[in-house]
Formats: C-alpha cells, sequence, structure tokens
C-alpha cells in the first residue's frame, strides 16, 4: 500500500467509522426523546457532536480489532409512550436505521455516476487518481462500515440493537425467557466472533458480509 492510498485510507476509514457510531447513537437518543424519554435529553447525548457518543475503549477496540462499540444511550423505556417493549423496539430500531439512510446517503454520487466506486478494502493504489478518485474513496468508505454498522447491530444477539427488537415484536410468553439471557449476551457475542471461525461458525462471513455486499451493491449500483 503506497503512502498516500494509507492516508487516504485512514482517513476515510477513521472518519466514517467515527460519524456512522455517533449518528447511529444520537439517533437512539433522539427517538428516545421523541417517544417520552427525556433521560438522554438530560445528559446531553441529542447530539450530533462525536465526542458525546464515543466509548474510549470501544472505539479503540473498533480500530484494533474490528469489534467495539459506541457510548451506550440510557433509556427508561417505561418513560416511552408506546410501552416499554414496543417503545425499546422503536429506539433500538433507529440506530441501524440511520445507518442504513446515512449509507443511502452516500452511495448516490455513485449511483449517478459522479464519481467512482473505491472499496477502501481492497483498492491497491493511488496512481492517476483525481480528486473525484479519493472522494469516491470516502464516499464508498462510508457506504461499506455504514451497511455494516446497520446489518451487524440488527444481529438478534445481546447487546446488540437486533435483540431489543425482537424481544419487542415477539409474543410476551417468547419475550420473556429470551430476554432473560441478555446478561449473557456480550459473552456469547465475542465466543460467536473470536471463537466461533475456528469451530466452523463464522457469523461474519455467513451472515454480515453477505447482506453487507448485497445492500452496498443495491445501493450503489455497482
Amino acid at each position: 500500500m503506497d503512502f498516500f492510498l494509507f492516508l487516504a485510507f485512514a482517513g476515510a476509514v477513521t472518519t466514517a467509522l467515527v460519524l456512522g457510531i455517533a449518528f447511529h447513537e444520537f439517533c437512539h437518543a433522539a427517538s428516545a426523546s421523541a417517544l417520552g424519554d427525556q433521560t438522554a435529553r438530560r445528559l446531553g447525548r441529542v447530539s450530533l457532536n462525536p465526542l458525546r457518543h464515543l466509548d474510549p475503549f470501544g472505539t479503540l477496540l473498533l480500530f484494533l480489532a474490528g469489534f467495539g462499540w459506541g457510548k451506550p444511550v440510557p433509556v427508561n423505556n417505561y418513560a416511552l409512550r408506546n410501552g416499554p417493549r414496543t417503545g425499546m423496539a422503536m429506539v433500538a430500531a433507529a440506530g441501524p436505521l440511520s445507518n442504513l439512510a446515512v449509507a443511502a446517503v452516500m452511495a448516490l454520487p455513485i449511483r449517478l455516476g459522479w464519481t467512482e466506486w473505491h472499496n477502501p478494502f481492497i483498492v491497491s493504489g493511488t496512481a492517476g487518481w483525481s480528486v473525484s478518485d479519493y472522494v469516491g474513496l470516502f464516499l464508498s468508505a462510508g457506504v461499506l462500515l455504514n451497511t455494516i454498522l446497520a446489518v451487524f447491530n440488527l444481529l438478534p444477539l445481546a447487546p446488540l440493537d437486533g435483540f431489543r427488537v425482537w424481544v419487542g415484536l415477539l409474543p410476551i410468553e417468547l419475550a420473556r425467557p429470551i430476554a432473560q439471557m441478555e446478561r449473557y449476551g456480550i459473552l456469547i457475542l465475542m465466543l460467536l466472533f473470536f471463537i466461533g471461525p475456528a469451530i466452523g461458525i463464522d457469523i461474519f462471513d455467513r451472515v454480515v458480509r453477505p447482506a453487507v455486499e448485497g445492500i452496498a451493491g443495491a445501493l450503489t449500483g455497482v
């Protein structure tokens, strides 16, 4: 990887991740506020300032291991006007849906042919690149990483958003025993991602990657 490509890659990926995580958490906070719970607003989380939403350790781990998190948004689900289960499912869904919306907006110039698609994870050089190509690299990184954030967070595993959406949509007699598994969620998630591939259970390759490629392809038209 040449030096200019490294700078472009690092800048595009870092910016896309930081903004994607921050907007994801902002939308959790804003949706909770809109549904009646002002906990996050009182704590200053209804803000587009990325520093209010980044967890230091989670963000560092994201860059080092590809696995991390933003600062969780505190929500009092009993204050949500749609009820604790439905309201919480709506707040949880707001994060991944916001990432899909950002990915769609960033994909538009590529889909319209205004700039090129440059997958930041496979591009090999910048020789002959114009400003438009660097813009394309940044937009491509934004599309991919926001789509990854959306798909990953929609997995029905605690503490991901998909778990809370799932619990909110299931009948109460099914949701109650599943909700009790939340305390073990982070352990299960880490086992699946760090040990799963060694025993033939690779969620990223079998679930996340195909979904991301399909969605990114549909959004960009490439």
